[in-house]
């Protein structure tokens, strides 16, 4: 029996053009520290293209990693987090719930980046929060509560914690998932 985190294909396949919208806002403060690096550039590329059904499932599944170990090849913490928002939208191909932490991620890197940490924080989820269409909340209600299905990545573990964890619960909330 599958996660209930997994969402299925045609779910997986909604969250992932918005979990790639929400990356592709902090994008920028990846590539000011390595222009030259794009890895997080195309694994939002290939977010969208699983989104659009022009990618498949398995094949999303070998490369979801590539974006995150570009998070190694940056010292800014703020672009960490915006190479950690593309490396969770690549991995909604293999699970949906991959989606949410695009969202915390890309949320976090706009705190870190800025003067004003909970204001932009807060612009950032409602950003979020207006850009998902009445298909896409329907589709992360699915997802069960932060930290309740140990199965996945909204488990008990980094995404439950911190920052991270209180703006997905924020989401969740927000989209009456809870």
């Amino acid at each position: 029996m599958p996660s209930p985190q997994s969402l299925s294909e045609s779910d997986r396949r909604l969250v992932a053009a918005w979990a790639a919208d929400c990356a592709e806002r902090v994008l920028a403060l990846f590539e000011s520290d390595a222009p030259t690096d794009g890895r997080p550039r195309d694994a939002i590329a290939r977010a969208r293209a699983f989104a659009r059904g022009e990618l498949d499932t398995a094949g999303e599944i070998r490369r979801r990693f590539v974006a995150g170990r570009a998070a190694h090849a940056v010292s800014s913490p703020a672009a960490v987090a915006a190479a950690r928002a593309a490396a969770q939208a690549s991995g909604v191909a293999h699970m949906g719930a991959h989606a949410l932490g695009a969202a915390a991620y890309a949320a976090k890197a706009a705190g870190l980046a800025a003067h004003d940490q909970p204001a932009a924080i807060s612009d950032e989820v409602g950003w979020q929060l207006e850009h998902a269409n009445p298909h896409v909340r329907a589709a992360l209600r699915r997802l069960p509560p932060i930290g309740e299905d140990s199965a996945g990545p909204l488990g008990p573990g980094l995404l439950a914690s911190g920052i991270l964890g209180s703006t997905i619960r924020e989401l969740q909330a927000a989209l009456g998932a809870v």
